[in-house]
């Protein structure tokens, strides 16, 4: 298969065999190493021509927080488009591309009865351990992101399962949730009924009688918001399944679309990409918080801010936190950064939003669905069987994965390297958003997690 140079500038290429990478020349010790057109980290010895670049000679170049200049460099596209998909229209005017019955707990102590509801109804109940013994902004972020799932269009109805004796209790919550649907939102407190299975089941029933009633109809697919995610990356990653990600939200994007980019740690060190196609100066402004605000928080944490790849992000070829956020953010493609999200916000503006959240899997795609993505893709190199509430697609960054785990890919990424596939993938994007089922849906795979950083009473 040969090797692969990224960019003109690149010191090392990559091995399309393994997804390796090796010194197109002598590197000096000293020097850095570039990949994508920049360094991700300085040789720790000198390296021969053709030599591995990995660990063992190449050590991250990123430190605590950084100063930066606002230097635009993007050019703003439009592309006019009809394309139409069907979608459920709500009655706030939002669209749902799905029209499940979901069951979303306040508080933990209440999983096992939101299974026994799930498994004698149908509706799909996601578990958490959070919404109790939380004090402050810990306790104000679970509110936020359980909100969100509730707020979700892609549920056509939504039983809210509370205790009542929870912090999060259900009036609390309802002071965070606003305005919504009484129809299409029921609440019940397990405490306050004799029998809360059966009561449980009453009220989803309703709500499934009320979505069977429901029809897709005709809408502009720009009103599409596509998450952006990747997990268990490869050396593949950066050169396949991402800019394959990118080409569809530089697509989308252009057409009036939105998509959200999370992982804010695997932007570090290549931060000042996405500052460049900051559309505003206020948007910079937001994103350099964004970064420095969460470099502070390792820092608070007494954690170095280059503490990663993972253990199988290292076998699969990525050796430091640059090499991984560079090929991480191709996701994002060339789009303008229109806004910028907080933990728990919702998507406000088309075009590409930074949300601000960790890269933990389950943590990430629970961020992206409760900012009201309606699918997501999530590209992968080692592989992963994780879903969340709304479709997720799973891109393989190379074949053997595709083959391997068919039960878990949707989209092998690898041919982009023989022919442009992006045409395919989107008519993949389009079909499981008016209900072909992705990959996550057929397994049952659908799980939640909620970012903890606070006080356990």
């Amino acid at each position: 298969m040969g090797n692969f140079v990224i960019h003109p500038d690149d010191t090392v290429e990559i091995c399309l065999e393994n997804g390796q990478k090796y010194a197109r020349r002598r590197i000096e010790a000293g020097e850095a190493v570039i990949k994508y057109g920049y360094p991700i980290g300085k040789a720790v010895t000198d390296i021969e021509q053709g030599e591995l670049v990995h660990s063992h000679n190449l050590k991250t170049l990123l430190d605590g927080v950084l100063e930066y200049t606002y230097t635009p460099k993007f050019r703003d596209r439009h592309v006019d488009s009809d394309e139409t998909i069907l979608a459920y229209v709500r009655e706030n005017g939002q669209i749902g591309i799905r029209n499940d019955v979901w069951i979303i707990n306040t508080v933990g102590c209440v999983n096992k009865t939101a299974e026994i509801l799930s498994r004698e109804t149908g509706a799909f109940a996601f578990p958490h351990p959070y919404g109790c013994s939380q004090l402050g902004e810990d306790s104000v972020r679970t509110m936020q992101i359980l909100c969100g799932l509730i707020r979700h269009p892609n549920a056509g109805g939504v039983l809210v399962l509370g205790l009542g004796c929870e912090n999060n209790n259900i009036d609390e919550m309802k002071k965070v949730l606003g305005d919504y649907d009484p129809r299409r939102i029921r609440f019940l407190n397990v405490q306050d009924c004799e029998d809360e299975i059966a009561e449980g089941k009453r009220i989803i029933g309703e709500l499934q009688a009320i979505c069977a009633d429901d029809r897709r109809e005709p809408v502009p697919v720009s009103r599409l918001v596509i998450g952006l995610k990747c997990g268990g990356s490869d050396g593949y990653s950066g050169i396949t399944a991402n800019p394959l990600a990118g080409r569809i939200c530089d697509r989308h994007t252009a057409a009036g679309g939105s998509a959200v980019l999370t992982e804010v740690p695997e932007m570090f060190g290549a931060e000042q990409i996405l500052m460049e196609r900051c559309a505003t100066r206020e948007i910079f402004d937001k994103t350099v918080r964004l970064i420095n605000d969460y470099k502070n928080y390792y820092i608070a944490h007494n954690q170095p801010v280059s503490e990663n790849p993972s253990p199988g992000n290292r076998a699969g070829g990525i050796t430091t936190l640059e090499e991984k956020s560079l090929g991480c953010v191709q996701k994002g493609g060339s789009a303008v950064v229109t806004d910028v999200l907080d933990y728990g916000d919702t998507v406000r503006k088309p075009g590409l939003n930074l949300l601000n959240g960790p890269g933990n899997d389950i943590v990430a795609i629970t961020n992206l669905t409760a900012a009201g993505c309606h699918l997501i893709l999530f590209t992968t190199g080692r592989g992963t069987p994780l879903g969340a509430p709304v479709p997720t697609l799973k891109i393989a960054t190379n074949t053997a994965l595709a083959g391997k785990k068919s039960h878990w890919i949707d989209f092998d990424a690898q041919q982009i390297l023989e022919r442009d596939c992006t045409d395919d993938l989107w008519q993949y994007i389009r079909e499981v958003a008016e209900g072909k089922p992705s990959r996550n849906e057929q397994c049952g795979y659908r799980e939640i997690a909620i970012f903890k950083d606070g006080v356990t009473l």
